[in-house]
């Protein structure tokens, strides 16, 4: 079985250079050649869950009349990527300005545009509904966040990834199975700073599962009344770590799509080692691997 999975979520172009460094303010520097890649972290994670994750995955978004938008379409629809609950709408497709500095790390600004738009109306509601899984992060409106949190099944999932970090209002707290945050926004909800482990103890109060990703660490998985498991990081080489947080959560939906809450460990595992290899390789949604890469990693196989 394979599950299904919806991700609600943000699509954009990515605009992409190379720097030597990141500028400070009121710094200009010189880069390298403009790269313009289909991304959005929902889109990203939907491309995930269908590639790497293997999982059935619908996309709801909404996309421009523009030619941005069949750059997305295209990426999407070549992963297996559902797309017929996608709205055109009449804004601009969502942008990111991204710089990428020698060692693999980014900094983005992000113009919205038509992820502002998203919306769960019937046509998608009635998808939301039939899915195992339902995913989505925090680039579109809240309270379209929180109707298709409400309009999944009974015995669902509801997988929130909750960046870009921002407050949570409890009527989306109640719907939270399992809450993927790196450090920084575990320390952002938390209200707090703290160990990992410290962040996800008082997360834990709020929702029944929590994953806090570690970057090159790996992740930590921690479920009420059960010990808490670091799955570490394969060591590789990293070349880009656009998207690769995305790859994490749509890989993880896709594996808890097939193993349920009680395979959330496991699905880390997936989850790790597809972000790992999406590091390696420049671009967001280009970066995802395959699930036979994925897997063969996990098993210790990949060389």
């Amino acid at each position: 079985m394979t599950g299904t999975v919806v991700v609600v979520g943000s699509a954009n172009v990515d605009l992409v250079v190379d720097v030597p460094r990141h500028p400070a303010g009121g710094e200009t520097i010189l880069g390298g050649n403009l790269r313009r890649t289909p991304g959005g972290k929902g889109a990203n994670q939907a491309v995930a869950a269908a590639r790497a994750g293997g999982a059935g995955t619908t996309f709801v978004g909404a996309l421009g009349r523009d030619e941005s938008a069949d750059l997305l379409l295209a990426s999407l629809e070549g992963a297996g990527v559902r797309t017929e609950t996608v709205d055109r709408v009449d804004a601009p497709t969502g942008t990111a300005l991204i710089t990428v500095s020698p060692d693999g790390e980014n900094a983005i600004v992000v113009a919205p545009g038509a992820n502002s738009r998203v919306r769960v109306g019937a046509a998608q509601a009635r998808r939301v509904a039939a899915a195992d899984v339902v995913l989505a992060q925090l680039e579109i409106p809240l309270g379209t966040v929180t109707a298709a949190a409400v309009e999944r099944r009974q015995g669902a999932l509801f997988v929130l990834n909750a960046a870009p970090s921002r407050e949570l209002p409890d009527a989306l707290w109640r719907e939270v199975d399992v809450l993927v945050v790196n450090e920084h926004e575990a320390a952002d909800l938390a209200g707090a700073a703290g160990t990992p482990e410290d962040l996800a103890a008082a997360l834990l109060a709020r929702v029944p599962a929590v994953v806090v990703t570690l970057g090159a660490e790996g992740s930590l998985v921690v479920r009420r009344d059960t010990d808490p498991v670091r799955v570490p990081a394969a060591r590789v080489d990293a070349v880009d770590t656009t998207g690769a947080g995305d790859t994490y959560c749509g890989v993880l939906a896709a594996a808890l799509a097939r193993l349920g809450l009680a395979g959330l460990a496991d699905a880390a595992r997936l989850a790790g080692a597809a972000a790992a290899l999406a590091v390696t390789r420049p671009g967001a949604q280009d970066a995802v691997p395959d699930a036979a890469e994925v897997a063969a990693l996990a098993e210790g196989k990949h060389s």
